[in-house]
């Protein structure tokens, strides 16, 4: 393969997302050509593990032979129809069907788009949607939780608690606001328990809807765990406490399982891993696989029975995609939930995150300049620090994170640095071996040793 003249190329004519352009323009990147179970292969024929399953998302691994021979078949059969005016295709209804019966908690009706972005967009217009048939025009604003990460479009870019999405973009915007999240490392005081800790961030969200106007506060998004924003996993008294405090405003809670959903914590869904109790649900990347892009919201009866009514005072619901419940994307989707359930991937998670949990906590756990080693199931972070007594962040400058996810790369391991403080991730595929695992965690091992030569530690 011509390296060069790929690169080039790249360098000229590709808008990267998430990239710093200016010196990507001058230095370039990877390009990735193969990929098979859990390792990829660039076109200068390197191999990696990649320890995130792309981004959070290719849970079955890469190049499955089930997945290629059904969509393969589906392009022959049905290549596209729409979802628009009460049109569908059999695939749509049969996904829609199995999402319904297998979700964590009651649930009516599935919107379909095409990632988690849009699908959050969607959950933001269904709310005001919601809110404006039942009269309370002024029922509009979004609470989200500062390192929270629910997309990149100009609504849920707003909603992403991390000011990388903010900057430069003249957002949030202005109906959204903030709340701490629930990570202890940094915003829980010593001495104080975990229940004491979800309490008073209970306690801050109610006084910040007293603040707004519980009649302008219609909704509240969390993800089930923290994944970009650090993998922030709660206190078991959170959502409890947060919930409770929802329902005495009746304020819708969205529940963003775009990386949880399907498995990534060895559970089928992190709504039950953390006792949430949603009114929409958000799901995408694992519902694929990221074999073919997909999202989808799962909305209650509650919300649905109130929709349906309204569009007797406003007509069709405006709202869709082109791509909307695309049938190559249903039937990779049914494809790979069969794949998940037969061969027991969950369950295989569940196992294999105990593994990983257990290697990088050893491994890790007493590292001088280790402030955190978090996670469940099949999904993990490492927090660097400068200091543990008392607990002290690098200078941002310093970059320590990306430093060591790039000689990780260096090393054959794909990790990724995370935007908010200095952690790494750990999310790979449900098929990853204990050998693999091995591998991935010494690598890493090795990288943190080699960057904190570089900084005389």
């Amino acid at each position: 393969m011509n390296t060069k003249s790929l690169s080039e190329k790249d360098k000229e004519y590709f808008f990267h997302p998430f990239t710093a352009l200016k010196a990507h323009e001058q230095l370039g990147g990877k390009i990735i050509v193969k990929g098979k179970d859990s390792t990829i292969e660039d076109s200068d024929g390197n191999k990696f593990i990649d320890s995130m399953a792309g981004l959070w998302c290719v849970n079955i691994g890469y190049g499955n032979k089930e997945m290629a021979e059904s969509i393969h078949d589906q392009v022959l059969k049905l290549s596209y129809y729409h979802a628009f005016s009460s049109f569908s295709t059999d695939l749509a209804v049969e996904l829609s069907a199995r999402l319904i019966k297998m979700a964590p908690v009651p649930m009516s009706k599935v919107f379909f788009g095409n990632s988690g972005s849009d699908a959050n967009d969607t959950n933001a217009k269904i709310v005001w949607f919601y809110n404006n048939a039942l009269g309370r025009k002024e029922k509009k604003k979004i609470i989200a939780r500062r390192r929270g990460y629910h997309g990149v479009t100009v609504l849920s870019s707003g909603l992403t608690g991390l000011d990388n999405l903010h900057d430069g973009f003249d957002l949030p915007l202005p109906m959204i606001r903030h709340v701490r999240p629930p990570h202890r490392l940094w915003e829980k005081e010593p001495g104080v328990t975990d229940a004491e800790f979800s309490q008073i961030l209970a306690d801050e969200l109610e006084t910040l809807i007293l603040k707004e106007g519980p009649d302008t506060v219609a909704a509240f998004i969390a993800e089930p765990f923290q994944a970009a924003g650090g993998v922030i996993i709660p206190p078991a008294e959170y959502f409890p406490a947060i919930q409770k405090v929802l329902k005495k405003y009746d304020v819708i809670l969205i529940a963003d399982e775009v990386v949880s959903a399907f498995g990534r914590l060895g559970q089928m869904f992190g709504t039950t891993a953390y006792g949430m109790e949603p009114d929409i649900i958000t799901v995408a990347k694992g519902i694929t696989s990221a074999y073919i892009p997909l999202s989808a919201s799962m909305i209650s009866e509650k919300v649905w029975r109130v929709l349906a009514d309204g569009s007797e005072k406003y007509g069709a619901f405006g709202h869709g995609y082109t791509y909307s419940a695309h049938p190559l994307a249903a039937r990779a989707a049914l494809t790979n939930l069969d794949f998940l359930e037969k061969n027991n991937l969950v369950g295989q998670a569940a196992i294999s995150g105990a593994y990983l949990q257990k290697s990088l906590r050893e491994e890790f756990g007493d590292h001088p300049m280790v402030g955190e080693v978090r996670g469940q199931g099949l999904v993990a972070a490492i927090e660097f620090v400068a200091s543990k007594a008392p607990m002290t962040a690098f200078a941002p400058s310093e970059k320590i994170a990306s430093r060591i996810a790039r000689r990780s790369m260096d090393l054959g391991v794909i990790t990724r640095a995370l935007p908010a403080g200095d952690s790494i991730s750990f999310s790979p595929p449900f098929i990853i071996t204990e050998e693999e695992i091995d591998t991935i965690v010494k690598t890493v091992h090795r990288a943190v040793d080699d960057v904190m030569k570089e900084i005389g530690r």
